[in-house]
């Protein structure tokens, strides 16, 4: 049951995301292509000069959270339920769309949104295993 909602809801999902990658939240395309490389520190730097724990809020954890979905992909792809081989799969897919942010000046390529981004994959395949472990009757 649970898997065939995912099947539904995961394609409208990742176009919403999409949406919101490029054009949503106030999105507007830069003068010149923008890059921040330096791990961690960026994110650092960004709470530090952020008034606002909203923003803040919004900003990490939503980089997290709103990619814990794609943890599940293996109810769709048996192969992807390998973490290695989801990880492999979803760290070349972030690093093309945050090219294609950087190249459309629609956004900013951060490193520090694909390190977000993979951790919250990571999450969700952990809450995908425990959900696949508990509730197997509800999953099927």
């Amino acid at each position: 049951m649970l898997k065939k909602f995912y099947k539904i809801i995961i394609v409208p999902y990742t176009l919403t995301l999409l949406y919101l990658m490029f054009l949503g939240m106030g999105r507007f395309q830069y003068e010149d292509n923008q890059i921040t490389v330096e791990p961690i520190l960026s994110t650092l730097e960004f709470i530090h000069n952020t008034i606002g724990w909203k923003e803040i809020v919004v900003i990490v954890l939503g980089n997290i959270l709103m990619f814990i979905p794609f943890g599940f992909l293996g109810w769709i792809f048996p192969q992807l339920k390998d973490l290695k081989r989801l990880l492999y799969v979803f760290v070349s897919s972030i690093v093309i769309v945050e090219a294609l942010q950087y190249f459309t000046r629609m956004g900013i390529f951060e490193v520090d949104d694909i390190i977000l981004n993979t951790f919250g994959v990571y999450l969700g395949w952990l809450l995908c295993r425990l959900v696949e472990k508990k509730f197997s009757r509800l999953v099927l």
